[in-house]
Formats: structure tokens, sequence, C-alpha cells
């Protein structure tokens, strides 16, 4: 087999460079905050440099979009993947809902960024085209499901799926945002791991039992 080019060896680390500063970017904006955040420390964490940062973003502002862009892309892309045509309407809303429950507590980051993104009153989300059309993907599986369960008689005829995809996600991020304050004052570890099965039921039971009440 022939070597690669070195056209697409370059591609390649180029993209490998991308995918890095994205990584360390992610974590830095994370436990920083966009104000915080620094991208001379990103750069020196990935032994890169400030202006090759700016070659690939553009900015600090563009590195942070792409961060935001590349976090809620991952979880859209987990629920389109989600195989539940073949189930039955309430199995496929719970695998919806223990979907999200798993992905959320993999990847605390994202729930940071968004909190972070909240405070800044999401006006970086609110200039990308990325995350402004990926709001029908977000509700698209759902919107099946709960079509599905209507047109069975076992869902309520005025379940909305934008309710829906709420309820399961203000659960999701609560658990993880709200974690150290709960435990302050309830002296509860919402992550605990003895809790964790209950907690995933729990989430599924809840939207069940409003669709079908």
């Amino acid at each position: 087999m022939a070597a690669p080019s070195s056209d697409v060896e370059r591609q390649r680390d180029k993209e490998r460079t991308r995918a890095d500063i994205l990584a360390v970017a992610t974590s830095e904006f994370a436990d920083k905050g966009y104000t915080g955040a620094r991208v001379d420390e990103i750069a020196a964490r990935t032994s890169t440099t400030k202006r090759m940062i700016y070659y690939y973003f553009g900015g600090k502002e563009q590195l942070y979009v792409a961060v935001l862009e590349q976090a809620y892309s991952a979880i859209r892309a987990l629920e389109q993947q989600l195989d539940v045509e073949h189930l039955e309407p309430e199995d496929a809303i719970r695998q919806l809902a223990e979907l999200t429950f798993d992905h959320h507590e993999a990847h605390p980051d994202f729930i940071r960024l968004v909190s972070i993104e909240n405070i800044h009153r999401a006006e970086h989300i609110a200039r990308s085209e990325v995350l402004s059309g990926l709001a029908n993907p977000a509700l698209d599986v759902l919107t099946r499901i709960l079509s599905r369960g209507r047109a069975a008689g076992r869902f309520r005829a005025d379940a909305d799926a934008l309710d829906i995809h709420m309820v399961i996600s203000s659960y999701c991020v609560f658990r993880l945002a709200n974690r150290h304050t709960f435990a302050a004052i309830f002296d509860r570890d919402l992550l605990d791991p003895q809790r964790r099965e209950h907690q995933r039921r729990l989430l599924g039971d809840l939207v069940i039992n409003y669709l079908t009440a």
C-alpha cells in the first residue's frame, strides 16, 4: 500500500492539532469561565502558540464558540443515532432519558459550559450558525416518539416535545450543576454510585408517568 502523501499527513496534523486545542480549551473554559480563561494557558498546555490558536480559530471568542459547538453537537449526534423506532413508545422515551442522563454524567464540562453561557445570556450561542441549527435535531427523535405514542392512544394528546426535552435536561443538569450545594444543604451526594440506578430509573418514570397520565 502506498504511503500517504505529504498533503494528507499535513491535513491529519492540522486535524490533530485542532482537536488537541479544542480538548484543552474545553477544560480551560469549563474551569475558569469565558472571562477567566486564558489563550496563553491553552497554548502552553497544548505545546503550541497563541498565534497558532488564532490561526486555527481566529481569536478567544471564536475558540470559545467552537468549544460550545463541539459540546452541543456531541449530544445532538448521540440523540440522532439512538435506534428506538422498533421500541414501544414508553421504552423509547426511557432510552432517550437514560442516554441524556449517561451523557451528562460522563461530561461534567458540558454542564459547566452550559452554566457559563447562561451567565453570558447565551450571547455567544446566538452568534453561532452551527448552534442555531441544532434546535430541530434536539427535538426530532423525541417528536417521532411522541407521535407514535399519541397515535397508539398511549400518550396524552397535549404532550409537547420541548416540554419533555426541558424536563429531561433539567433533571440531568441539576444533578451535576447542583451537586455540591445539594450535598452541603441536605447531606446527600447526587452522584453517589449506590443511588445512580435509582435516579436513572426515576427520571424515566417521571416522564412516562406524565405522558401516560
